[in-house]
């Protein structure tokens, strides 16, 4: 059994920044791939960033690219999302996962374990 809980999220201005982190207990979690989706109200959850079991290979969305860099800790258990020049568009609740196959995929029912989610509210 895994456990994830987020942090970080908050209500910000355009442009402004920030991270968000993921801790993990109850497994190995330096041997999983991880991944950041959200969701706004009325939308399904979407992909964001993934990044492999070593933190030397990422994925981005589209809408994302350039903007927000995921990286992870293993030290530390902890994945991150560091989030810049948000926008509007970024507001909704950001989840983090596990994938115990090390596949990092972009779609979510792959995804074995999440966490309950951190709010992003970008205000124009």
């Amino acid at each position: 059994q895994v456990q994830l809980e987020e942090s970080g999220g908050g209500l910000v201005q355009v442009g402004d920044s920030l991270t968000l982190s993921c801790a993990a207990s109850g497994r190995t979690f330096e041997t999983f791939a991880m991944g950041w989706f959200r969701q706004a109200p009325g939308n399904e959850r979407e992909f964001v960033a993934a990044i492999n079991w070593s933190g030397d290979t990422t994925y981005y969305a589209d809408s994302v690219k350039g903007r927000f860099t995921i990286s992870r800790d293993n030290t530390k258990n902890t994945l991150y999302l560091r989030m810049n020049s948000l926008k509007p568009d970024d507001t909704a609740v950001y989840y983090c996962a596990i994938d115990i196959t090390n596949t990092t995929p972009m779609t979510a029912r792959l995804y074995d374990y999440w966490g309950q989610g951190t709010q992003v509210t970008v205000s124009s």
